[in-house]
């Protein structure tokens, strides 16, 4: 009997580590289960970074094959979009595994959440060296970097020199009295002046003109002073009047579409947007797309010679207990900050990066950019920037009601800023 139980727990012994061996070996040949990134990106439809940034995933994704994959969850729609981020987040869900937001006192609240990776834990010297420091400090809060400057812009005025050719305006206008009078001419020959808008959650081009204005009328640092401050109450007329005798008839309520679009067609001669709109092919297709020039408004205070600037794009990423799942999200965001990518993208639509890269345009509108960006003098927010999302938004609710005259400037600039946290 006990001879019995001595060879019983001999052979359990020897199916033990049979099993053992088997299993490890298992361990070691069974195949990695590939980590699916989701990217929640903006970069998609008829934005110019679309083709470069989808040709880029599918290398990476090609390069990677069994181990990371990146799938783009297209998000064309930009104000829905920061909605659903904020919402997301809200909830406590992360809105994707990789998500972009404009960086401004409305998303900094963003970094309270433990939801979205710490950069500055994770990002190696060398990597953090390939980013402009200036925008790495501009977003880091106490100590925590939870998204990396992307996308830069300045945020200048466009031209059409063909419109203005053809009422004999042969220059851009170096000052207001000239630019109205050259509006004049353009409205008399039946082209809309500029392009203005109220709509949307932003009034995206005409908050680019009021921006100019008041730090024109300001200084770089207006931002800081009460939105109830002459030189705010004074922009907010000069945009109003820009709006009503200076641009289209359906300005007010019309969003960034009907805005640009205006430009496009040529009924207006005069536009405001950022760089990545130069890589447009519906914008390469115009005939007056070799013409257009870019400049700053023409100063109605002391301040001149100075760009609108912001971070357009920071990307956030999920965390995640899972080191491999970090792992792969790191080395993926690695790869489309890297020099190389960036250049691409930068090359085939326009944009400019907090990445440093050795691109540098030397013809067309792109090289304008560059060359505006270097030759201001000083560089200055513009109020969704510098204020944030829910300013910005009572900003567009109510510049609607000025330009009907159902508010005076004095009343419109107390209201937005009463939504201004002091």
């Amino acid at each position: 009997m006990k001879r019995t139980s001595k060879a019983l727990v001999v052979l359990l012994a020897m199916l033990s580590l049979t099993f053992s061996l088997f299993a490890q070996a298992q361990g070691e040949t069974a195949p990695q289960k590939e980590i699916e990134l989701r990217w929640a990106s903006i970069w998609v439809g008829n934005d110019s970074k679309a083709p470069s940034v989808e040709a880029l995933v599918k290398e990476y994704n090609a390069a990677n094959a069994g181990k990371i994959k990146v799938v783009i969850e297209p998000q064309p729609d930009y104000n829905a979009y920061e909605q659903k981020v904020r919402t997301s987040l809200a909830a406590n869900q992360a809105p994707a595994d990789i998500f972009t937001i404009k960086f401004n006192p409305t998303t900094e609240t963003f970094y309270q959440s433990k939801l979205l990776m710490d950069f500055a834990k994770v990002m190696d010297p060398q990597w953090k060296a390939t980013f402009d420091a200036g925008s790495i400090a501009q977003s880091t809060v106490d100590g925590v970097l939870k998204s990396l400057p992307m996308e830069t812009a300045i945020l200048p005025l466009w031209y059409n020199m063909d419109a203005f050719r053809s009422v004999g305006v042969t220059s851009i206008p170096t000052t207001m009295k000239d630019l109205t009078a050259a509006f004049d001419k353009l409205k008399a020959a039946g082209i809309a002046p500029s392009s203005q808008m109220t709509g949307d959650t932003n009034a995206w081009t005409s908050m680019i003109w009021f921006s100019h204005f008041a730090v024109s009328l300001g200084g770089v640092n207006v931002w800081d002073k009460s939105f109830t401050d002459p030189a705010f109450v004074e922009a907010a007329k000069l945009v109003k009047m820009f709006i009503t005798d200076y641009s289209t008839s359906d300005a007010v309520g019309l969003g960034a579409g009907g805005s640009g679009g205006h430009f496009l067609a040529g009924r207006t001669a005069v536009f405001s947007n950022g760089p990545w709109y130069a890589g447009r092919a519906d914008l390469a297709a115009t005939p007056f797309f070799n013409s257009i020039k870019i400049a700053g408004l023409p100063p109605v205070g002391p301040t001149s010679d100075f760009m609108i600037s912001r971070l357009q794009a920071n990307i956030c990423a999920a965390s995640s207990k899972d080191p491999a799942r970090e792992a792969a999200t790191l080395d993926f965001l690695k790869y489309l900050t890297s020099a190389k990518s960036i250049a691409r993208i930068a090359e085939s639509s326009g944009a400019m990066f907090a990445i440093k890269t050795d691109y540098l345009p030397t013809i067309g509108l792109q090289k304008q950019f560059y060359d505006v960006a270097n030759g201001a003098k000083t560089t200055s927010f513009d109020l969704e920037a510098a204020l944030g999302a829910e300013v910005t938004l009572e900003f567009a609710q109510q510049l609607g009601a000025l330009a009907l005259g159902r508010i005076s400037a004095e009343e419109f600039c107390a209201l937005v800023d009463r939504k201004i946290e002091r």
